[in-house]
This record gives C-alpha cells, structure tokens and sequence, in this order.
C-alpha cells in the first residue's frame, strides 16, 4: 500500500464524510480475508497498516500451550520462549509470516475496499436524504417507462413511479416534467429505492401548500382530502382567524391558485369546502356544488341522512355516485341522500315549505357542469 493511497483515504474522508479509521479498518480485515484465500493459510492472523508510511506486515498470531495439538494456531511454551523468554501458557505470540509479493494483492484488495466503501457511503447519503421527504412532494424528469414502472430522475437516483399510481388521464414521455409524491423510502442491498405516486391524496395538499401561502404559513389547514385522481377531488379546509376566509385563500385572485393545482393536475375537478367541526354543517358543506336543506345524524352509526332539492338530486350523488363517496371520505360520515320529495313521503322532512339551511356555500368546482347521469 502506498502513501498515495492513504493520503486518498484522507480526502475521501473530507469530501465523502466516510471516517478514515473506518476505512483502515476494513482494508486490514479485508487483507486478512485476501491473506489466506490467496496463501490456502487458515492460521489465525492480523494485518498491521503502518500509517505514517502506508507499509504493511501481516503477522501470524499464535497461542501458548504446553502441548500443541495444532502449529498452525498454537506454539509451545519451550519455542515461544525462544522468542522471548517472558511469554507464559496462554499468552499470544505475534510471528510475522508477510508473503513477499503480497504487496500486489493488497493494493487490489484496498481499491475494492475503497471503492465498495464509497458506494455504500453515498447510498447511505442518499437514503439520509431522502428519507426525510417521505410523504413531500418534488419535481423529476420521465427517464423510461415499461409495463410496471415510470422511472423518474429526482437528480441523485431514480425513483419508481408504478402503473397504480400513474394518473389514468396523463400519457407519459420521456424527458417530461413531472411534480411526484414521495410514498416510501426503502433501505435495500442495492442502495436506497423511491416510490413516488401521482394519485395519492398527500400530492394534493402539498400542491395547495406550494400555492398557497397561508396553507404553508399554518394560517390555513387543510382538515382532510377525499381524491379520485385524475377526475375529481375535495379538499376541506380551516382557519383560527376569523378574519381569513380559508375557501377564498385556496381559490385565490380569480381562481389563480385553484386553478394552478388543476392545471398540474391534468384538469382534474377540486372543490374546496369549509371544515366544521359540527357534522351536519360539514357533511352540507362536503355536498358541494349541490345546495343542502338539512342533515339528520345518527351519532352511534356515524351516519348522515342529507335532504336536498328535487331537481338537486343527481348533482348531489353525482356521476355514479362519485360526489357522494367523496363526501363521505371526506368527512369519515355515511351519507344517505334523499330527495326533498321522497323525504317528506318517509316523514323525516316534515315542513311544508324548503328551509335553506346552507345557502352560504361556496362552489369552487371550476368547470361548473353539474354532473348528472
């Protein structure tokens, strides 16, 4: 071993952060490995790396016993003594037994040492950093696609982009731009694996985070998500400050912020619905863009039963009941929904006439068709 290579040892640990001792330490257990493949020895032995010079000796490492049952582990008390006569029965004689041209071979061993090392330092960086993003959302370039995967460029490594969590309305091409959701972060023998998705719940909320600027300063919170990727999706929202609208901060300046989600998004439909913590306001609000005239709960069930307007009916279900199961994903609430005319033969919407208990909701639903079967 050279002292060029220690002084690489050096930077690599400057640069890389892989300790130096550390390294020393496995280039001598690897020497040791190298010493008795290549010189069929099975005795017991150490590697010594003079680290001033970069020289390095291998000594045969022997125990003292009265009677040798095996030389190439033992050595008598009488021929340790020849040594050096102050060795007793069990100590460890030390012989230097260096092959001449091990030199070779060591400086072989010592570069896949170092090599393999720097390897599993950088997968270890890379995981360190990556791991911390889980459940965040980052900006990578379409490498090449198969049948199971999109492979995406996140700079460092590729990440997985499975066939389940590819949006059914995006058609993807190498070199494409696309903003992913960091699922999980695995740790293999390989080095670390990604796994993004561009239909999971959480790219939402992180998309409303990056555009809207009181969603990332805590004045906003997104209470829950209820998303069908690439159709349609509902957010509910809240805000401790009465004096912030937090539906209005979501939508923005002439729908601007909404409008760039939705744009990411393909076009996917979002509506944005105030949170409140009383069921039957929140379960009303979910309904968006269909108006509500009363909620009846049952408490114990966790259920809803929803009155709305006659000719509201088919926009409050929605296509194959799709605003209705957002509804109640949104709000973790079964919800029966009944027409005002079938609710008053049932007797459970008695009054003669509609009272319009939430006319102050807010349609955010930016392509405004009502989605009747």
């Amino acid at each position: 071993m050279s002292s060029e290579l220690l002084d690489a040892l050096t930077i690599l640990e400057r640069e890389k952060g892989i300790s130096r001792t550390i390294l020393i330490e496995a280039i001598e257990a690897a020497l040791v490995s190298a010493y008795r493949r290549n010189f069929n020895q099975a005795q017991n032995v150490r590697v010594d790396i003079n680290l001033q010079t970069g020289s390095m000796r291998v000594f045969a490492r022997k125990e003292v016993v009265d009677q040798v049952f095996d030389p190439r582990l033992e050595i008598s008390l009488e021929d340790a003594r020849q040594v050096n006569p102050n060795y007793q029965v069990e100590d460890v004689v030390e012989m230097e037994v260096t092959p001449k041209d091990f030199g070779r071979i060591a400086a072989q061993t010592a570069k896949q040492v170092v090599t393999q090392r720097v390897r599993e330092a950088e997968r270890g960086i890379i995981y360190s950093e990556f791991i911390d993003r889980e459940e965040d959302i980052m900006t990578g370039i379409v490498q090449r696609l198969d049948s199971k995967f999109i492979y995406v460029s996140l700079g460092k490594i590729e990440a997985l982009l499975p066939a389940n969590e590819q949006m059914p309305n995006e058609r993807y091409k190498p070199h494409d731009r696309i903003k992913v959701f960091i699922t999980k972060v695995e740790k293999t023998t390989k080095g670390p694996q990604i796994f993004v998705s561009r239909t999971h719940p959480g790219l939402l909320k992180r998309l409303f985070e990056i555009e809207v600027p009181e969603i990332y300063d805590g004045t906003v919170e997104i209470k829950s998500v209820a998303r069908e990727a690439g159709d349609r999706s509902k957010i509910s929202v809240h805000s401790d400050n009465n004096e912030v609208d937090p539906v209005g901060s979501c939508v923005g300046p002439k729908g601007t912020r909404v409008q760039a989600v939705v744009n990411e998004l393909k076009g996917e439909k979002i509506d944005i619905v105030k949170w409140s913590d009383d069921p039957v306001v929140f379960v009303a609000n979910s309904l968006s863009p269909s108006k509500v005239l009363d909620v009846f709960v049952t408490e114990n069930e966790k259920a809803t039963t929803v009155v709305v307007p006659d000719y509201q009916l088919s926009l409050a279900i929605g296509k194959r009941g799709q605003n209705a199961r957002l509804a109640a994903k949104l709000t973790g609430w079964k919800i029966d929904i009944k027409s005002e005319t079938e609710a008053r033969e049932m007797g459970i919407y008695p009054h003669e006439e509609p009272i319009r208990l939430f006319d102050d909701q807010v349609d955010t639903d930016f392509d405004f068709e009502e989605d009747i079967d």
